[in-house]
């Protein structure tokens, strides 16, 4: 068995295969750009290495021995794989390729898809997007995801956060029937004489209702018989 030491290295097999195929250390020398004595040593080396004869040398030609041939038919393709892959891998130098995997409510999702998603495809075609709706504040780290979308506020104080869209704002809204039955309210306080339809956050709290005004923000535990936790249905409940 050879030591590692003494195993041919990959400009050694490139060098017997370049004389191989041309069959000539002149015409291989100039189609590698390698000098005729540098080519020499380097099989000379490979020879020794293997500790048997691969080229038949006269002073007119070059020839495979056996060994040669045989080794010639088993790197072939080895090497010109590995060449492809080199190259393919230099063509993306500079270009993101991959999967990008993103963790988000639907709310978040529906505003990465309309702000951030069709002008990243055409910057970055080569990139998968695996988009995942949950509304769970899950560890995206821990569950194999590259990023998530979060309120600012919820967002871990050990993670890196980048805005993605403008402030979004929550309005409170109620079907014309309803205001014209009860009447509209005209402060957060007010909310406490209506039936309100309430939320329920992933990790199973109610939302308070959150209200801010020159400064000053007001949470309301607003009361209702229906909870929901989805915020497209809270909206088809109240239009209802």
């Amino acid at each position: 068995m050879h030591s590692p030491v003494n195993r041919p290295t990959l400009a050694d097999l490139k060098a017997f295969m370049a004389v191989a195929e041309a069959r000539s250390f002149r015409r291989a020398a100039e189609l590698t750009g390698v000098t005729r004595s540098a080519l020499s040593h380097a099989i000379k080396g490979l020879e020794a290495r293997l500790g048997v004869r691969l080229l038949h040398r006269t002073t007119r030609s070059v020839g495979l021995t056996q060994a040669g041939e045989q080794l010639l038919t088993r790197i072939a393709p080895h090497i010109a794989g590995l060449e492809q892959a080199l190259e393919e891998t230099a063509d993306t130098q500079g270009q993101l390729i991959g999967t990008l995997r993103i963790n988000g409510s639907e709310e978040a999702i529906r505003l990465l898809l309309a702000a951030v998603v069709p002008a990243w495809l055409r910057r970055y075609p080569s990139v998968e997007l695996d988009l995942v709706e949950d509304g769970r504040l899950v560890d995206i780290v821990e569950q194999g995801f590259d990023a998530g979308i979060r309120l600012g506020e919820a967002v871990p104080a050990d993670m890196v956060a980048v805005r993605i869209g403008e402030t979004q704002r929550f309005i409170t809204v109620a079907s014309a029937d309803y205001l014209a039955l009860h009447g509209s309210p005209l402060t957060p306080q007010d909310l406490s004489r209506h039936v309100c339809i309430r939320q329920r956050l992933p990790g199973g709290k109610r939302y308070r209702w959150e209200f801010g005004q020159k400064g000053e923000e007001v949470a309301v535990d607003a009361p209702g018989v229906l909870t929901l936790n989805n915020s497209r249905l809270m909206v088809d409940a109240a239009a209802a």
